[in-house]
């Protein structure tokens, strides 16, 4: 199910590293090497596999974009929220 867009705002304002774009939300972690972005990658990969839910991830350089959407539902859903707030976890 969907999440309104009221729901959005209150996630994104407790959650400020995060950003709407659409129908998705967006970060970007800066990691201080390559390796250390890659081992991110790596934790976030094994993360969204145990969620069945899979983020678009963007690789350049240090720094890694993430955005989440649930497009079997047409846009942001708990699953999102959820596997997002795993992933600012483990970018410590």
């Amino acid at each position: 199910m969907k999440l309104s867009d009221s729901a959005i705002d209150a996630w994104l304002a407790i959650h400020d590293r995060w950003s709407r774009k659409g129908d998705q939300i967006e970060c970007s972690f800066v990691f201080p090497t390559f390796a250390a972005g890659i081992a991110f990658v790596q934790r976030v990969a094994v993360m969204a596999d145990e969620a069945d839910h899979h983020p678009d991830i963007d690789i350049r350089y240090t720094r890694i974009n993430i955005a989440l959407s649930t497009h079997d539902a047409g846009g942001l859903t708990q699953r999102d929220t959820d596997l997002a707030e795993q992933i600012e976890a483990t970018a410590g």
